[in-house]
């Protein structure tokens, strides 16, 4: 009887493990939906559509966008923290959703950083301050000089409280020492506003302004990185034009529902890994304003924390609030 029930037992074993290696290599046998928590359009769109064609082609499945805007990327965050954990939805988010949010909204109803598992990160992509044609300033001492010498003159515009261009523009008034009233948009529109001379400075992701850099009609003062950007490596960082340590840059990466097996994300690790590296694609991505990074989920799991835990003290500072 002993020998019967060990024999059942390692029968058992055998075929839920190679039913699980069956489910492993047949996946994705269907079309895999792709979450970007913003609108069409936006930085988290363009790299989420970019990446997903290419895992398209290498899978032989759509990878398939849907925008799920809202509530500063809450809404399209919560529907993936709730999505089955089979490998068939995915999100690609960012530091606001991922790493401000949880402290900057009082009530939300899951946890990111416990209820996703990370993936893989696609590519930082830096803030750029840049300013209207007809701000004076070319320079960040320029800029600095010109926010003092008119006081509570200075409009600057954000996608949202809490966003990172709203906390970029918020750490950097603080430590320039000067005053400026913030004006939150709903995503792009603020770039509207900023082309159109409303609003005097934004802290803006690169490939949401590098088109108007390059145009004239916005001009680049300095980037938010700790190094620049291989995007624009003519302009300077903040840090380094008297701001040490400064950074307040964007990210993004690829994230999944907790409970999603470990093979299939490792599956997506390797094959995100390889399609940024590919030199048409890093080309690509750094002409559009992003650098690409690449890396293990455990070093993505790793950069959010730190990011959460360094957020949450700006937050805090910052007194920014939504219920």
């Amino acid at each position: 009887m002993k020998n019967k029930t060990l024999k059942r037992a390692l029968l058992a074993l055998t075929l839920a493990a190679a039913s699980t290696g069956v489910l492993a290599q047949a996946w994705p046998n269907k079309p895999v939906r792709v979450i970007v928590a913003f609108t069409a359009g936006g930085t988290t769109d363009n790299l989420a559509r970019s990446v997903s064609q290419q895992l398209g082609e290498r899978f032989k499945q759509p990878f398939v966008i849907d925008n799920k805007p809202g509530a500063g990327g809450n809404i399209g965050t919560e529907f993936a923290v709730r999505a089955a954990p089979d490998g068939y939805t995915l999100i690609v988010n960012s530091v606001g959703p991922m790493a401000v949010n949880p402290s900057l909204y009082k009530k939300l109803p899951y946890n990111p950083l416990t209820d996703l598992v990370p993936v893989v990160q696609i590519a930082d992509v830096p803030n750029v301050l840049v300013v209207h044609s007809s701000v004076s300033a070319k320079s960040v001492e320029e800029f600095i000089a010109y926010a003092k010498a008119n006081p509570g003159k200075l409009n600057y515009a954000s996608t949202g409280i809490g966003t990172s261009s709203h906390l970029s523009g918020y750490i950097f008034a603080q430590r320039a020492g000067f005053e400026a009233t913030h004006i939150p948009y709903k995503g792009a529109e603020a770039l509207k506003d900023l082309l159109a001379g409303r609003i005097q400075f934004m802290f803006a992701t690169i490939p949401s302004v590098i088109q108007h850099i390059q145009a004239g009609s916005l001009r680049a003062i300095a980037v938010t990185s700790p190094k620049r950007s291989r995007s624009m490596p003519e302009v300077p960082t903040v840090a380094e034009r008297g701001f040490p340590g400064f950074e307040a840059g964007s990210w993004f990466g690829f994230f999944a529902p907790k409970g999603t097996p470990e093979t299939l994300v490792a599956q997506l690790n390797k094959a995100v890994n390889e399609i940024i590296a590919a030199p048409a694609m890093q080309q690509q991505m750094i002409k559009e304003g992003a650098d690409p990074v690449g890396g293990t989920a455990e070093q993505l799991g790793q950069f959010v924390q730190r990011e959460f835990e360094k957020w949450r003290s700006v937050v805090r500072d910052s007194g920014a609030t939504v219920e």
